[in-house]
């Protein structure tokens, strides 16, 4: 563990004292990158992004929060600034909650609370019901925790997304990262998220885009595209649900992703996930907006994270111990 702590690098963006300052992690095949906000030795708290996004999508609601705590964003693998995974590998769930293990590792957490968004917050509800011992809150923004699937199509999804990845190894031009001006990149991030405001748009595009000759080329692996192989019946996601200690706040959207995304079947998983949460005394809130006004509109999210995260872990009596914050 020290010998990944020594690994984590951080660059101050401001001579402000607690500023937003980048960090970076080494994992065996590369380096996984973020930012971080707050007191060294505040609460902890891991912030997790959506699928395509990058952790600069906490960077309109961090500010927001109470500045007793530690956020801590990454870039997931295969999004923003952090590397790919190696050749042939899939972009997986379980690999996805190795990495927040390795993440807070290296941090020396013990136990935090976790902010996940969508992708983020199925990672963080699958994290915390395998580490139930590690997560002393947890808010899902316009995410469930859990996607179930029906278990007739698992064969079907299952080779179809192997058939992608043998596919796409066969490939070669496509592999190649495709090159824009800025605008034509802004464009096309609006295009396929067109609940984003212009400024979501500038602030995903800070780490969602690299310089190239030519002009600018998105930073994200294309595999991510790739149909996800690793599923889970709802009986399974309602057993991880009630394996999960920390205390919940659901914040869902009303036109956010229920509505977007889940297709008509889903939408009964989707509703039992929801009662179990209700049944579990977890705090379940319906808010007008889309599936991220976290970004585009943090002032609505704000005063319901920060007072869930006030009475759940910031009341505690008696402070940290150091096992339980971070050392850096």
């Amino acid at each position: 563990m020290m010998q990944a702590l020594k690994g984590v690098r951080y660059l101050s963006s401001s001579s402000v004292k607690q500023a937003v300052s980048e960090l970076t992690i080494p994992v065996p095949w590369g380096v996984i990158r973020g930012l971080a906000w707050g007191p060294d030795h505040g609460r902890p708290v891991l912030c997790l992004h959506g699928w395509a996004d990058n952790c600069g999508t906490f960077k309109t609601l961090v500010p927001l929060l109470p500045k007793e705590c530690r956020y801590v964003a990454f870039d997931l693998p295969g999004h923003g600034r952090s590397s790919h995974r190696p050749p042939g590998e899939f972009y997986i769930f379980p690999s996805y909650v190795m990495d927040v293990h390795r993440v807070t590792d290296a941090l020396q957490w013990s136990k935090f609370s976790i902010i996940g968004h969508s992708m983020g917050g199925n990672i963080a509800g699958m994290f915390s019901a395998l580490y139930p011992e590690k997560v002393d809150a947890l808010v899902l923004l316009d995410s469930y925790g859990f996607l179930p699937t029906d278990v007739k199509k698992f064969p079907t999804i299952m080779r179809t997304g192997m058939e992608q990845m043998l596919e796409f190894e066969k490939m070669k031009d496509e592999k190649e990262r495709k090159v824009y001006t800025y605008e034509k990149a802004a464009s096309r991030l609006s295009a396929a998220n067109p609940a984003l405001s212009e400024r979501s748009v500038q602030i995903l595009l800070e780490r969602g885009l690299v310089p190239v000759d030519g002009g600018v080329a998105f930073t994200r692996d294309i595999r991510i595209n790739l149909k996800n192989i690793v599923r889970a019946t709802l009986e399974l996601c309602l057993d991880m649900q009630s394996r999960i200690k920390a205390s919940g706040l659901i914040v869902l959207a009303q036109d956010g992703f229920e509505k977007m995304f889940a297709e008509d079947e889903q939408k009964k998983f989707v509703s039992a996930l929801e009662r179990a949460y209700r049944d579990r005394n977890h705090k379940v809130v319906r808010i007008q907006g889309d599936h991220h006004i976290h970004l585009n509109k943090p002032e609505v999210v704000a005063p319901l994270v920060s007072e869930f995260l006030e009475s759940t872990v910031l009341s505690q009596s008696g402070a940290q111990t150091d096992d339980s914050t971070s050392k850096l």
